[in-house]
């Protein structure tokens, strides 16, 4: 990679809500299965946040905000107070070296499976996820989810809502609500996954009610501006079939305007594409955008700073990158200066225990040849 001029857009300062980014780079939400079983975060999460602080906002990692939305095994959850006092001292760490953070609120919906969390998952219809999935024991056929009652909706909107609260006792900023990548909330909007014949169903104001009831519930638990959320219009992952992507994923941002989220979130974002366009005119709020890089390809040279350079000129207001910031603590710096970035080592490290592939990245400092743990960014 050549050296880049500093003269870009994503290390200029901007707010959002109540909040003073210092640069428009996002860490976006990886799933990186750290926590204890019981979803408690650990402490090595703790020194892995704090080493990429240097980012304009952290949204950590998927976190569920009940017992039967746990998706796979150590993922972390917010539904008790010792997940808020693990996940306290994440917050407590980033914020001394500097840093911000929201919390994503993640329920897995039919992506889970009894060994993973002792229940049946729950769904809006029964339809099984077409896959395996991961367990404690290894991969495992995906079991028929529990079609929710209205009962169901109602607790589960309420228990977003909680997490919500308890995020905020933990430290955080905000909160992300995921109603993206296939899971619980995404399950509702899409047509192949929501066979309902009730108010939740049928029609695109039918499918979407849900998800709205969730990010208007977790609005009023904290507020607004401390509330985004997460789509990923088109998107396949876990089994899902939309239907009407670009009638679909209009609908749901603009039913949530009057809300006033602090963002919205746009998972493969393209700026070539009508619908992100469509989206950016609708939204009056700040719109993050998180570009399709390769869906799971090599990395480009330069970590994504040139998509995110062509979306800020498209609209985007902040820059979501994941996988770059995942194998570079102090990728802010790197992209700023030109610096070559390290590559994702191993595939596998990203979803196992302990630090390899995870706290052992290099920083600039610790490759030019200062030995000694990679320091923690943004001090």
């Amino acid at each position: 990679m050549t050296n880049t001029p500093t003269g870009s857009g994503l290390f200029e300062p901007a707010r959002l809500g109540p909040l003073q980014l210092p640069n428009r780079l996002v860490m976006a939400p990886l799933t990186r299965n750290r926590a204890a079983a019981d979803g408690v975060p650990q402490p090595i999460m703790a020194t892995y946040y704090a080493q990429r602080a240097s980012a304009g906002l952290i949204i950590a990692e998927a976190t569920t905000p009940n017992a039967v939305g746990h998706t796979y095994p150590h993922i972390p959850a917010i539904h008790d107070q010792a997940h808020v006092a693990g996940w306290r001292r994440v917050t407590d760490a980033v914020r001394a070296a500097g840093g911000r953070m929201f919390l994503q609120l993640q329920h897995g919906g039919r992506v889970g499976h009894p060994d993973n969390s002792g229940l049946t998952p729950v769904a809006p219809s029964p339809v099984p996820l077409p896959e395996t999935i991961h367990t404690p024991s290894g991969r495992r056929a995906s079991v028929v989810p529990r079609e929710m009652t209205a009962a169901d909706i109602r607790s589960t909107v309420a228990d977003f809502a909680a997490a919500a609260r308890r995020a905020v006792d933990a430290g955080f900023e905000g909160v992300e609500v995921h109603a993206a990548n296939g899971h619980l909330l995404h399950q509702f909007l899409a047509k192949n996954t929501n066979h309902r014949t009730d108010a939740y169903g049928g029609t695109i104001a039918g499918r979407i009610r849900f998800a709205v009831e969730v990010v208007q519930a977790v609005a009023d638990a904290i507020g607004p501006d401390r509330v985004g959320f997460r789509v990923s219009p088109g998107n396949t992952v876990n089994g899902i079939e939309e239907g009407d992507t670009d009638a679909l994923h209009p609908a749901f941002v603009e039913a949530l305007v009057d809300t006033a989220p602090a963002y919205v979130h746009i998972v493969f974002a393209d700026p070539e594409q009508p619908l992100f366009r469509h989206i950016r005119r609708i939204w009056p709020g700040t719109l993050i955008a998180n570009p399709a890089l390769g869906r799971g390809g090599p990395l480009p040279e330069d970590g994504g700073r040139q998509a995110g350079e062509r979306l800020l000129a498209a609209g985007a207001d902040l820059i979501a990158l994941g996988r770059a910031f995942l194998a570079n603590p102090d990728l802010v710096e790197r992209l700023r200066v030109g610096a070559p970035l390290n590559p994702v080592r191993d595939e596998y490290a990203m979803y196992t225990g302990g630090e390899t592939g995870y706290t052992d990245y290099p920083t600039l400092t610790a490759a030019s040849g200062r030995a000694g743990t990679p320091e923690p960014a943004g001090r």
